[in-house]
C-alpha cells in the first residue's frame, strides 16, 4: 500500500502527516510526503532548497521510526490540490491525508480549498485531518 500526504510545513498538515504515520505502521504501507510549491516569480532556488532540506530532516525522523517514505518538493503551475490529485493519480496511491483548518464561507469562495478539491476529485480515499 502506498499512502499519500499532503503537506505545507503546517500545524493541520503535521497533523494529517502523524495519523498517516499511524496508519502507515498499522498498514505496513510506505509513505510519500509532498510538499507543493506554486511556480511564481517569488519561488526561487533558496526557497526550493529550503523546503527540500526541511523534508529531508523530516525523513530522518520518520526513518528513525522505522517509518518507508519518500520526499517529493513538487513545482507546478497548478494548485496545491489539483498537485496532489496528479500525484495520487501518477504513483497510484492507495490513500490521501490532507490537514484541513476552518475557513469562513467567503474565504472558501475567494480563494478556494485546496483540501476540498483533493477530497472531491482524488482517485482514492482521503481522510481530513484537522
Amino acid at each position: 500500500m502506498k499512502f499519500l500526504v499532503g503537506y505545507d510545513q503546517s500545524e493541520t498538515s503535521r497533523a494529517a502527516l502523524r495519523v498517516a504515520v499511524k496508519h502507515a505502521t498499522v498498514f505496513k504501507a510506505g509513505l510519500h510526503v509532498v510538499q507543493s510549491l506554486t511556480q511564481s516569480h517569488e519561488l526561487n532556488y533558496e526557497g526550493i532548497q529550503r523546503v527540500e532540506n526541511q523534508l529531508d530532516a523530516l525523513k530522518k525522523s520518520l526513518e528513525a521510526e522505522k517509518i518507508e517514505c519518500e520526499m517529493h518538493a513538487k513545482v507546478s503551475a497548478n494548485s496545491p490540490g489539483e498537485s496532489l490529485v496528479e500525484f495520487a493519480g501518477e504513483y497510484e496511491i492507495d490513500e490521501i491525508f490532507v490537514g484541513v483548518r476552518r475557513r469562513s464561507r467567503v474565504g472558501k469562495l475567494l480563494l478556494g480549498s485546496n483540501a476540498q478539491y483533493v477530497i472531491l476529485n482524488a482517485p482514492c480515499p482521503v481522510v481530513a485531518v484537522k
